[in-house]
């Protein structure tokens, strides 16, 4: 029974641990959680909504790194002391939960190392995500389907809340767009390393002569602007159009127009919302994407090169793609801007893109 392997991923863990610490400061940030809460105790703190919201999201996003660093200090000590009791007693048992819990926390520890690169203006909001499919018909449509379930079990497996918002369904099979919202701690932050076009080659369950076939998927990934303050929209900027929404949702969602599209004039940005049950939500939810999209596009290319960043995003075709997923003749999915590969193909379509995200941050 041997646990060199384990100890040595323990090491790693403290080493990723302290780097983090280092970067964080835990001291620092335990002062200013206290500064944060004796200031939510105060009479008459929530007299201003928007700073009352903006102070408490800040003490909890602080509070939850702070928690991050002790558990793991916890988790490496743990494994370190279950270690030696399982190679005195040679519990065999024993020893293979001293095995996870090493994989669990190096894992662990590499993630809030990850979190230490976010340092953009809205790397710590939630998320918005929009999926459109690439020209090819019902080809496209269904990977645009499988790019949904990615994103989709990302975030499920980093404990984030999925609410999909809007959804139009493909011709035949899959679908022809999506827009979701992603709520957690740096949910944009790690889903930025995601915009761009993703290639799909592999043989076509479509085609009868089984031939293959490459596909393009659109992914766009915009940060949430809780404060309206923070990106204003001028309302005659706008176009509104109501419709009916589709699929199912009972009677209200099929018989009233519901749902809301919202046209921003200058850029041609559009946004749409069909999930909420009035339209006055809708409508509300709509504009928070519009903020998001606006706000995404200001911190990339600062609004003025705004025709190169629509015309990137809609080159949904060759030589375009940030990563490209190979199903046939071969297993392989390459990060094209970060040269990062795995063979592993159908795990990264169940979701595990963490390396390829952890490869974008190193870079950036």
């Amino acid at each position: 029974m041997l646990l060199d392997d384990s100890y040595k991923q323990l090491d790693r863990a403290e080493v990723a641990l302290q780097q983090a610490c280092g970067f964080l400061n835990p001291e620092a940030m335990r002062a200013q959680v206290s500064e944060l809460e004796f200031a939510m105790e105060q009479p008459g703190f929530w007299d201003d909504a928007s700073r009352a919201q903006k102070l408490s999201t800040q003490a909890r996003q602080l509070q939850s790194k702070l928690d991050h660093i002790d558990s793991l200090t916890r988790q490496i000590a743990d494994a370190r002391e279950w270690g030696a009791l399982a190679e005195e007693a040679e519990d065999e048992a024993m020893a293979q939960e001293v095995k996870a819990g090493a994989a669990k926390a190096e894992a662990d520890a590499q993630t809030l190392a990850l979190q230490t690169l976010m340092r953009g203006e809205y790397d710590a909001n939630n998320a918005f995500i929009d999926i459109h499919a690439g020209a090819g018909g019902t080809e496209a449509q269904d990977w645009a389907q499988m790019v949904l379930r990615m994103m989709q079990r990302f975030c499920e497996r980093q404990g984030y809340t999925v609410t999909l918002l809007d959804l139009l369904d493909g011709d035949e099979a899959g679908i022809k767009s999506a827009e979701l919202k992603i709520e957690g701690d740096n949910a944009y932050g790690f889903l930025k390393s995601e915009k761009g076009v993703h290639r799909l080659v592999r043989i076509s369950p479509f085609d009868a002569n089984a031939r293959r076939h490459t596909s393009f998927c659109s992914v766009d990934i915009m940060p949430e602007i809780a404060d309206e303050g923070e990106m204003p929209i001028n309302p005659e900027d706008l176009r509104v159009d109501t419709y009916r929404s589709s699929g199912a949702g009972g009677q209200h969602v099929n018989k009233t127009e519901s749902a809301i599209r919202i046209t921003h004039l200058p850029t041609g940005s559009v946004v749409s919302c069909q999930t909420q049950r009035s339209q006055i939500q809708n409508r509300e939810v709509a504009m928070g994407m519009l903020r998001a999209k606006l706000a995404e596009i200001k911190e990339r290319e600062h609004m003025e090169k705004l025709a190169m960043v629509k015309g990137e995003l809609k080159k949904i075709e060759w030589g375009s793609q940030i990563r490209s997923y190979v199903l046939h003749p071969y297993s392989m999915v390459n990060d094209h801007r970060t040269n990062e590969k795995t063979a592993n193909a159908q795990g990264v379509l169940d979701g595990e893109l963490m390396g390829f995200i952890q490869s974008y941050l190193q870079k950036l």
